[in-house]
């Protein structure tokens, strides 16, 4: 189906557990590598190129039980072992690696709010057994930005002469936007923004945290020693980007507002309304609204903050809801998808003219799947999966995009 739409990459993920179930403390299970050759084998016999992340949340089971996973300094070695064990295994035929996937996402998901596993928060944020959401996210982020270097030295050193690839990491994005035009909202969206993107990029760049992340946290950001800092600058190939989200932000340093659990480490408050009016065409999924200027500006925000890095889109799509009252017509004849990877891609070429390098660009998600708490109710693919009878089939935003990606 990939081949019939023209595609020239294909981006996945590993599952740690599959390969390794029990992280270093445990043999490699012959059947996930023999799972992952088939796929990367049967994408190359088709002319598509496997674009793999290394890992996505998942984690063996048995690391959190022995030394809490990310929150050990102990998981950056296990992390290495695995990675070293795909580069091995996958990498004379993989030329795209990432590390993680939105590690700013999963933190804040899984140590900040508790809503992810392995749902740790404070009191106040959730309904968890353990955790402090002052310190675990950013001891958690610690863990994976130091994992993420060690990897990169790992396959620079070992790998890269060799198989000829290159490694980077995948952030999440939100894009912000002053909610009242004066200085205090301007400086609040540059500092939720250094809790976004930069909070993992910036380490990788200048090998430390945005200054706003120090000011304000204080103790509770982790310090890097003279040596990390050392081995982390300049230890990524590229920067994949997920961006489906913009929102308004306002100061809550003069201006004093409820802080909510995502930016309020940021002293800022978010909102999708000004005066009333959303920010942009609003979609099935909270707070997600149709703003395709924001993938112009995101990315030339990315390109002078380091330094003109080779970026990918490495997500960027709609959701349908899909519910036993949605007719056939609405799953199949997709105009509103259609219309939002139009405009993102209309403003992302912008971007490019003005000299960002750009890449690649990667709609979420070729078909259905299951998406995280929302299970199957929200359908982000370009093909459509009945899941009783597994039936794909292209949408109307398929057939689009194939023309599209053709030149036709």
């Amino acid at each position: 189906m990939m081949h019939s739409l023209g595609l020239d990459s294909y981006r996945f993920s590993l599952s740690w557990s599959r390969i390794l179930p029990k992280g270093c403390f445990g043999g490699v299970n012959p059947a996930g590598i023999k799972f992952y050759n088939n796929l990367i084998n049967s994408l190359l016999q088709k002319g598509i190129q496997p674009f793999v992340t290394i890992n996505h949340f998942d984690v063996p089971r048995e690391l959190e039980e022995r030394y809490g996973s990310w929150l050990s300094p102990e998981m950056q070695e296990d992390f290495t072992y695995f990675a070293d064990l795909c580069f091995k295994m996958f990498g004379d035929r993989v030329k795209h690696w990432t590390t993680f996937n939105e590690p700013n996402l999963m933190v804040k998901l899984g140590y900040f709010s508790g809503k992810y596993p392995p749902n740790h928060c404070s009191k106040q944020f959730g309904k968890c057994a353990s955790g402090n959401s002052s310190t675990e996210p950013y001891i958690a982020a610690h863990n994976i930005i130091l994992a993420h270097a060690k990897t990169v030295n790992i396959y620079r050193k070992n790998y890269q002469a060799k198989q000829g690839g290159s490694v980077g990491i995948t952030i999440y994005m939100r894009w912000y936007e002053p909610l009242r035009n004066i200085t205090e909202d301007h400086i609040a969206v540059s500092r939720a923004q250094s809790f976004e993107a930069p909070w993992f990029l910036d380490p990788l760049f200048f090998g430390d945290y945005p200054h706003h992340m120090h000011q304000i946290l204080g103790s509770n950001l982790p310090k890097f020693t003279e040596g990390e800092k050392q081995l982390l600058k300049n230890q990524i190939d590229f920067v994949g980007i997920n961006h489906y989200k913009t929102l308004y932000v306002k100061d809550c340093i003069f201006s004093p507002c409820d802080l909510d659990t995502y930016t309020g480490d940021a002293l800022v408050s978010e909102s999708a309304e000004q005066n009333g009016i959303p920010i942009g065409k609003p979609t099935p999924v909270a707070n997600n609204y149709v703003v395709p200027s924001s993938m112009e500006k995101l990315v030339m925000y990315l390109n002078q903050r380091y330094q003109n890095i080779p970026l990918y889109i490495t997500e960027n799509g709609y959701a349908q809801i899909g519910n036993s009252s949605t007719t056939a017509e609405e799953l199949f004849n997709d105009t509103e998808r259609l219309s939002y990877i139009r405009d993102y891609l209309t403003y992302l070429s912008f971007a490019i003219r003005k000299g960002a390098n750009v890449k690649g660009y990667f709609v979420w998600s070729l078909m259905d799947n299951f998406e995280w708490l929302s299970g199957y109710t929200i359908k982000y693919g370009l093909c459509h999966v009945d899941f009783r009878s597994l039936k794909r089939t292209p949408r109307l935003s398929a057939r689009w995009y194939s023309k599209f990606i053709k030149g036709l």
